[in-house]
Protein backbone atom coordinates (compact mmCIF):
# COMPACT_ATOMS: atom_id res chain seq x y z
CA UNK A 1 0.00 0.00 0.00
CA UNK A 2 1.56 3.31 -0.78
CA UNK A 3 1.43 6.74 1.28
CA UNK A 4 -1.26 9.44 0.41
CA UNK A 5 -0.27 12.54 -1.83
CA UNK A 6 -1.21 16.11 -0.82
CA UNK A 7 -1.14 19.04 -2.81
CA UNK A 8 0.36 21.67 -0.70
CA UNK A 9 -0.53 25.10 -1.25
CA UNK A 10 0.68 28.67 0.53
CA UNK A 11 -2.02 29.46 3.23
CA UNK A 12 -1.85 33.03 2.79
CA UNK A 13 -2.14 35.03 -0.21
CA UNK A 14 0.00 37.49 -2.17
CA UNK A 15 0.43 40.54 -0.40
CA UNK A 16 -2.02 43.34 -1.43
CA UNK A 17 0.44 45.89 -0.86
CA UNK A 18 4.16 47.09 -1.53
CA UNK A 19 6.49 46.66 1.33
CA UNK A 20 8.60 50.25 1.59
CA UNK A 21 11.63 51.03 3.27
CA UNK A 22 11.50 52.24 6.86
CA UNK A 23 12.41 55.71 7.44
CA UNK A 24 15.73 56.66 9.29
CA UNK A 25 15.76 56.40 13.06
CA UNK A 26 16.21 59.11 15.11
CA UNK A 27 20.06 58.84 16.53
CA UNK A 28 18.83 60.82 19.19
CA UNK A 29 16.03 62.97 20.94
CA UNK A 30 17.67 66.17 21.35
CA UNK A 31 15.59 69.05 20.19
CA UNK A 32 13.27 66.88 18.90
CA UNK A 33 9.46 66.91 18.39
CA UNK A 34 7.65 63.63 19.41
CA UNK A 35 4.49 63.39 18.75
CA UNK A 36 2.07 60.94 20.26
CA UNK A 37 -0.74 58.79 18.37
CA UNK A 38 -3.30 56.62 20.01
CA UNK A 39 -6.42 54.44 19.46
CA UNK A 40 -8.05 55.27 23.16
CA UNK A 41 -7.98 51.91 23.95
CA UNK A 42 -6.08 50.65 26.90
CA UNK A 43 -3.89 53.22 29.45
CA UNK A 44 -2.59 55.63 26.78
CA UNK A 45 -3.09 58.49 29.28
CA UNK A 46 -1.17 56.23 31.87
CA UNK A 47 1.49 54.49 29.49
CA UNK A 48 2.75 58.21 27.47
CA UNK A 49 2.78 60.24 30.57
CA UNK A 50 5.49 57.21 31.95
CA UNK A 51 6.53 58.16 28.12
CA UNK A 52 7.15 61.21 28.31
CA UNK A 53 8.85 61.59 32.17
CA UNK A 54 11.52 59.03 30.98
CA UNK A 55 12.03 60.02 27.94
CA UNK A 56 14.27 62.97 29.19
CA UNK A 57 16.62 64.78 26.09
CA UNK A 58 17.25 68.29 26.33
CA UNK A 59 15.01 70.59 24.13
CA UNK A 60 12.34 67.37 23.99
CA UNK A 61 9.21 68.33 23.06
CA UNK A 62 6.05 66.49 23.03
CA UNK A 63 2.65 66.91 20.83
CA UNK A 64 -0.19 64.89 22.72
CA UNK A 65 -2.23 62.35 21.56
CA UNK A 66 -5.37 64.53 21.91
CA UNK A 67 -3.68 66.58 19.58
CA UNK A 68 -4.54 63.74 16.68
CA UNK A 69 -7.59 62.27 17.46
CA UNK A 70 -8.96 58.86 18.37
CA UNK A 71 -7.07 55.98 15.69
CA UNK A 72 -9.82 53.74 16.02
CA UNK A 73 -12.77 55.43 16.91
CA UNK A 74 -16.12 56.24 14.73
CA UNK A 75 -13.45 58.59 12.56
CA UNK A 76 -10.97 56.61 12.22
CA UNK A 77 -10.82 56.80 7.94
CA UNK A 78 -10.83 61.02 8.98
CA UNK A 79 -8.00 60.77 11.54
CA UNK A 80 -5.48 59.05 9.43
CA UNK A 81 -6.48 60.91 6.24
CA UNK A 82 -5.01 63.72 8.32
CA UNK A 83 -2.80 62.06 10.14
CA UNK A 84 -0.14 62.91 7.74
CA UNK A 85 -0.51 66.56 7.95
CA UNK A 86 -0.99 67.27 10.91
CA UNK A 87 2.50 65.64 11.81
CA UNK A 88 4.07 68.21 9.25
CA UNK A 89 2.08 70.68 10.92
CA UNK A 90 3.40 70.10 14.53
CA UNK A 91 7.06 69.62 13.08
CA UNK A 92 6.96 66.10 14.00
CA UNK A 93 10.43 64.61 14.57
CA UNK A 94 9.45 60.79 15.50
CA UNK A 95 5.94 59.43 16.65
CA UNK A 96 4.88 56.78 19.43
CA UNK A 97 2.01 55.16 18.20
CA UNK A 98 0.21 53.21 21.09
CA UNK A 99 -2.55 50.79 20.75
CA UNK A 100 -4.75 48.99 22.65
CA UNK A 101 -3.79 45.64 24.19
Amino acid sequence: MSEPSYAVVWPLGKSAYETVPLAARASDLKGKTVCEVWDFLFRGEEIFSLLRESLSFPGIRFVDYTVFGNTHGTKEREVIAHLPELLRQHGCDAVISGVGA
